[in-house]
């Protein structure tokens, strides 16, 4: 399993958390972003820097996310894609998404874009709290324990 991150919109905390589970598990992580990033030196971890333009990162990830890969990401339409291609998908708040639920979170999407469109203020995300922090750090342990018993099984 090879874990990508959605990195340009992926809260430093959650990247923290990243850095020590692929370490911890021993699994190389990819941050995908259009902006230079640094890591810790760790041969499990790696940076790629695409160039700026629409759905560029997401396009890489796409490209190269295979069946049981993980990608971290809250971009709604590229959780669709790998998901599509049977790759897992774990928001940063922690929140699993799957081919069952991703359908909805599309269509509530797509709707709260056109209020958008419409002038109407939706309000944003609530701020990042420690509970999603934990939330996140608790559901990426309990996924790659879930895949560590599985390839041992």
């Amino acid at each position: 399993m090879h874990i990508w991150v959605d990195a340009d919109a992926c809260p430093a905390v959650i990247k923290d958390i990243l850095y020590r589970a692929a370490q911890r598990w021993e699994r190389h992580l990819t941050l995908v972003a259009n902006q230079m990033l640094r890591t810790p030196p760790s041969p499990w971890l790696h940076a790629v820097q695409v160039p700026r333009g629409f759905d560029v990162a997401d396009d890489y990830i796409v490209q190269r996310a295979v069946a049981g890969d993980l990608v971290i990401t809250a971009d709604i339409p590229l959780a669709a894609q790998v998901l599509a291609g049977q790759a897992l998908v774990l928001s940063p708040r922690g929140e699993r998404l799957d081919t069952g639920s991703i359908g909805e979170r599309l269509a509530m999407r797509d709707m709260m874009e056109e209020l958008r469109s419409a002038g109407i203020d939706t309000g944003g995300p609530p701020p990042f709290s420690q509970s999603d922090r934990r939330e996140f750090a608790n559901a990426l342990d309990r996924l790659l324990a879930g895949q560590a018993r599985a390839a041992k099984a």
